[in-house]
């Protein structure tokens, strides 16, 4: 599986972005996907996990009620609609792909369940 990010940008606080990860491959879809952030000398942190059919999602809790994670199997893509931006969530956003038949649970709990990384798209929030 391959995947490539897109959407990243320079929002101003308060304001919102859409950032989505394509796949390439058969297995996309029974595999739990998420996005995760790394900002400037911070290490690489969970942002949010869905599971294989899209019912489970889980979020780390500086993002909930603000960003929402959604995936369509038809068109292999992850998306995370990031709203009320705020300066702390500016970082390199990494989309990633857990093995197969992984759960949502096990792609927030342990970064070693990741297969596959997207390349990282640049979201910068200015105050």
């Amino acid at each position: 599986v391959q995947l490539q990010a897109s959407g990243g940008g320079l929002v101003q606080a308060g304001g919102s972005l859409r950032l989505s990860c394509a796949a390439s491959g058969h297995t996309f879809i029974v595999r739990a996907v998420g996005w995760f952030r790394q900002a400037p000398g911070k290490e690489r942190e969970f942002v949010a996990s869905i599971g294989v059919n899209g019912d489970t999602t889980i979020y780390t809790d500086s993002v909930k009620g603000r960003f929402t994670i959604s995936r369509d199997n038809a068109k292999d893509t992850v998306s995370l609609q990031m709203n009320s931006l705020k300066p702390d969530d500016t970082a390199v956003y990494y989309c990633a792909a857990a093995g197969v038949l992984s759960t949502a649970q096990s792609l927030a709990q342990d970064m070693g369940a990741i297969d596959y990384w997207g390349q990282g798209t640049q979201v910068t929030v200015s105050s």
